[in-house]
């Protein structure tokens, strides 16, 4: 029950941030202020409810070029940027300095959160019995064959859509001598001039409102997994996507209301933050599952791996430590 409340908080968090992206996408492309914005959010429950008794493969289909659409429209801004790519290549190598420092800190850790979703890890553990077509091992070693490949591809389109935007900001606005620009707001206004044409800054619209649109998917399946999985109970996809929406719309609206319309992308980090706290809860469980010989038989997964895995865990968890050491120092 504490696993799965702590996976639910991971799914209103990053609706929250849905909530939040999408707003701002209407609100750069639309000229609407952002509570306007925030309430026709709550409208993409209609969606979810067309989409209803759809096989899971067109949703998929779905998620997947709404993910394209993000990656397209980004790597077509660089493009127009011109980053020098040697120093894009050198800005991967990690500094000693960066440690200390809270703020970078924060935004890593944010970074981390919003690449590897702690609830999509249930979520592909899910689809992993949507492509198995049999109960016999063969059946099974290709359904993980698959899953692993489906896991690996999407977050490698994540890694990559994340530093296209950090290469972006980097080479649009530092580069530049644009450093002063801090909110979003600022550098869909920005890019236009910068880049020498109108397209740059409508992509970068388009492409927010893509990632809201295919978070709300993948985070709507992913809350009827955890209620499946967690405790048995069956509701219609729509249900799911009302509730959700519902606890998420509210701290929307008090976080825009309180620190003001220029808050958003400070709003939208704090909540991957949030994602990236529950990201051990959601480890730990399911590498102590695949490494147990006993409930896996021949599928247990291999020593190699299962230091590999203990690792990335102890990784994680020491880094959000590090961060609330350094909030309380």
């Amino acid at each position: 029950l504490s696993l799965w409340m702590l996976a639910e908080l991971a799914i209103i968090a990053c609706d929250v941030a849905e909530v939040l992206g999408s707003a701002l996408a209407f609100k750069l492309l639309f000229g609407c202020s952002l509570f306007v914005g925030i309430a026709v959010t709550a409208l993409d429950t209609m969606i979810v409810l067309g989409l209803k008794g759809r096989g899971f493969r067109q949703v998929e289909a779905i998620i997947l070029g709404l993910i394209l659409t993000i990656a397209a429209c980004f790597f077509v801004e660089l493009w127009l940027v011109g980053p020098v790519w040697a120093n894009v290549f050198a800005g991967f190598i990690p500094r000693v300095q960066t440690f200390a420092q809270q703020e970078p800190w924060y935004l890593a850790i944010g970074i981390l959160g919003a690449t590897v979703m702690p609830h999509n890890l249930y979520l592909h553990s899910s689809i992993a019995q949507t492509r198995n077509n049999g109960r016999g091992e063969r059946h099974i070693k290709e359904s993980i064959k698959l899953a692993t490949i489906d896991t690996v591809t999407s977050l490698s389109l994540a890694f990559f859509v994340n530093a296209a935007i950090l290469i972006l900001a980097a080479s649009a606005f530092h580069h530049t001598g644009n450093s002063n620009v801090t909110t979003i707001d600022e550098a869909y206004h920005l890019l236009d001039p910068i880049t020498g044409t109108g397209l740059a800054s409508l992509l970068f619209g388009i492409a927010l409102l893509a990632a809201g649109q295919s978070s709300t998917f993948t985070g709507t399946i992913a809350g009827q997994v955890l209620l499946e999985g967690f405790l048995n109970l069956k509701i219609p996809c729509w249900q799911r996507r009302v509730i959700t929406r519902t606890l998420a719309l509210v701290p929307a609206f008090v976080g825009v209301w309180i620190f003001g319309e220029n808050s958003v992308g400070r709003l939208l980090v704090m909540s991957q933050v949030v994602l990236s706290f529950q990201l051990p809860f959601a480890i730990y469980p399911q590498i102590r599952f695949v490494s147990d010989k006993k409930l896996m038989g021949p599928f247990c997964i291999r020593p190699t791996l299962k230091l590999v895995s203990w690792f990335l865990f102890a990784v994680i968890s020491a880094a959000n430590l590090w961060l609330v050491i350094q909030f309380l120092a």
